[in-house]
């Protein structure tokens, strides 16, 4: 189903939060919706390669990289996990690279902003907690819904 965040809101605004409209929109997939996983790392991508690697099928990660922009916290190379493991998509309060690549895959990955430099590997971080960006508090196993007029995080999945 390709959803619209504009009719989402207009039937069910006051079940819903709108992120504030810091991210920049990266892959092919334009739509996604699906239960949030999340990740708080800081210049570091261990945690959130992993994440990709375990969490469910049709989920979105939620990677609270405390928005530095000093580094990519996902590259083309992660990306792939998320297309081959059928994950919704991907947001990022942090950088990715090989956004060209990303580009051209069915994923759909909001982030804010790009480098080409990568994460340290250290595997410091902290998952499946409640993280705060974007104006909103992000919970595990809330939902969300992303498409080109922005992101909207609800408690549960609204029809």
């Amino acid at each position: 189903m390709s959803i619209q965040t504009a009719d989402l809101h207009d039937a069910h605004g006051d079940q819903l939060i709108l992120a504030e409209p810091i991210f920049q929109f990266f892959g092919q997939k334009k739509t996604f919706e699906g239960p949030i996983c999340t990740v708080r790392v800081f210049e570091d991508n261990v945690l959130v390669k992993k994440a990709l690697q375990e969490i469910p099928e049709g989920s979105v990660l939620v990677v609270d990289g405390a928005a530095s922009k000093k580094c990519a916290l996902m590259g083309d190379n992660l990306a792939e996990i998320a297309v081959s493991r059928n994950l919704a998509g991907v947001i990022i309060n942090g950088c990715i690279r090989d956004s060209a690549q990303i580009d051209n895959m069915n994923i759909g990955v909001f982030a804010i902003g790009t480098t080409p430099i990568r994460s340290i590997k250290k595997g410091e971080g902290e998952t499946n907690i409640p993280v705060q960006f974007a104006g909103v508090n992000w919970h595990p196993n809330h939902y969300v819904y992303a498409d080109s007029d922005g992101i909207l995080i609800a408690e549960k999945k609204v029809d």
